[in-house]
């Protein structure tokens, strides 16, 4: 459904140099009135700063469930960007060779909506407003040891443009209004608009061609639309209420730096970014679990600078001893040793990836248990088998494309029910969201291997017992959390 921009000032005559607007409203008339639509919010006061008029524009904004630009968010980290440098050197190659052909030894900067006039500083302009999204974004460059950096980051006003600078807010608000806030509709308007943020190069998919459609389809009947969106799409992820992730997630990714801008804008997002960042490290996973006494197979830490008893390690562990990357994914970056002088060749070859590995216990079964968790809740279960003639799922040794091993899926009931429980237990200290949990049944008891924020769902595999029902808990899901924001 088409949503009200409202434009919020402090005085009306700062609107003078630009076209009438019958969505604008003084701050004090704002935050006197009721909020009458989930309308979207361009807070335009002059004074930003800590519990100013300003700053409870954006918090009543945020409160009555409005998207506002700048969030508080945003306003506390520009605020505080003296204090503690989110961008300690931002400046990018075409930009600092423009700075290093300046005169003088400061420059100031004026980006209105991500956008400025001079070309070779446009790609920094885009890159300071996708992490401090402010319609009006003031920087300092300073020249210090013949390095330019960016001294100070703040809020603009724009009682204080000049002329072109007037012109150059003018314009990019339009853009911005086009771009980002206002979305062609089809003809049949849902409640919501998901974006499906998905690779179509990735070697590995999280989920197919035709789960990515029967996502969509369901979404539909739950009165969403959804989109297949690419990294490319960044810029307009403020078109949609809310972000379904689909490819593999990093911390040091365009995944997290998505779901970080959804989070912030007050979308409901699903991998939430503290998902990721608890499930992307076995070393954080290992600590969590091992803090709530949840089950998991025999592990050590391994620091680059620090002396490794190879030796006692070995006899401690047993062999075979398995080794691992903290942020590893489908196998990747994990390596299996059969004495001293592997472990340590293997070590080796790994601290080029990572400055801390793990160290884990040989835990030799047929298969993996799979179960997925949505908001607390088992909704499928798999087994997911070795690869063939190897010890893991996946095997990326016999050629350039991955080979996994077999598949059995089974309804939650079928699952043994102290795997189940365990599965549960691990997830609910990362959170709501949609997870897969990786077990291994010993003779001991179930272990949790890894928890994965990010789990595959392709069709023929995890939705084999419940068939279009999953696509549609999954996209209900959505539902109820956008019908709760």
């Amino acid at each position: 459904m088409q949503q009200q921009v409202q434009l919020i000032i402090n005085d009306i005559s700062d609107w003078q140099p630009y076209y009438p607007s019958q969505s604008l409203l003084t701050a004090h008339e704002y935050l006197q009135t009721p909020a009458a639509s989930k309308s979207h919010i361009l807070n335009l006061c002059d004074d930003l700063s800590y519990l100013s008029t300003g700053y409870y524009v954006s918090l009543l904004a945020e409160a009555r469930g409005q998207r506002v630009l700048p969030s508080v968010n945003t306003i506390n980290d520009l605020n505080n960007f003296n204090h503690y440098q989110l961008l300690a050197n931002p400046v990018d190659k075409a930009a600092n060779k423009f700075l290093t052909k300046q005169t003088d030894s400061s420059l100031q900067l004026v980006v209105c909506f991500g956008q400025t006039a001079i070309e070779p500083l446009k790609h920094l302009a885009r890159q300071l407003f996708d992490r401090y999204p402010c319609p009006i974004i003031n920087i300092h460059f300073v020249k210090e040891n013949d390095r330019w950096l960016i001294q100070s980051l703040s809020a603009g006003r724009l009682a204080d443009l000049t002329d072109d600078e007037q012109t150059l807010f003018g314009e990019s608000l339009d853009l911005f209004n086009k771009r980002v806030w206002r979305k062609a509709r089809a003809k049949k308007e849902y409640r919501y608009d998901l974006a499906i943020l998905y690779n179509p190069d990735e070697a590995i998919p999280t989920s197919d061609k035709k789960a990515l459609s029967l996502f969509i389809k369901a979404a539909k009947e739950c009165d969403i639309e959804a989109e297949l969106i690419t990294a490319d799409d960044f810029n307009r992820l403020l078109e949609f209420d809310a972000l379904f992730i689909r490819e593999t997630t990093k911390i040091s990714h365009y995944t997290y730096h998505f779901a970080k801008k959804a989070e912030a804008n007050g979308m409901v997002v699903i991998d939430h970014p503290d998902s990721i960042v608890k499930c992307a490290n076995k070393v954080f996973l290992k600590e969590l679990l091992d803090k709530h006494q949840v089950a998991t197979p025999k592990t050590e830490l391994l620091l680059l600078q620090s002396d490794i008893d190879y030796k006692e390690l070995g006899e401690q562990l047993g062999y075979p001893v398995v080794l691992k990357i903290p942020d590893g994914s489908f196998s990747i970056g994990v390596e299996k040793v059969e004495n001293e002088d592997e472990f340590r060749a293997a070590a080796a070859r790994l601290f080029e990836q990572s400055t801390i590995l793990l160290a884990q216990e040989f835990l030799k079964t047929d298969f993996d248990w799979r179960i997925g968790v949505l908001n607390n809740r088992p909704i499928y279960a798999c087994q997911y088998f070795m690869a063939r003639n190897h010890w893991q799922i996946y095997n990326h040794s016999e050629s350039s494309r991955a080979k996994s091993g077999s598949f059995e899926t089974y309804g939650v009931h079928q699952a043994p029910k102290e795997v189940v429980k365990l599965a549960l237990q691990a997830t609910k200290l990362i959170g709501d969201g949609l997870y897969g949990v990786d077990v291994k049944m010993t003779q001991k008891g179930p272990v949790i291997i890894e928890i994965n924020d990010n789990p595959s769902i392709e069709s023929g595999v995890e939705d084999k017992l419940l068939g279009y029902e999953l696509y549609r808990l999954i996209m209900a899901d959505f539902g109820r959390r956008l019908d709760e924001y």
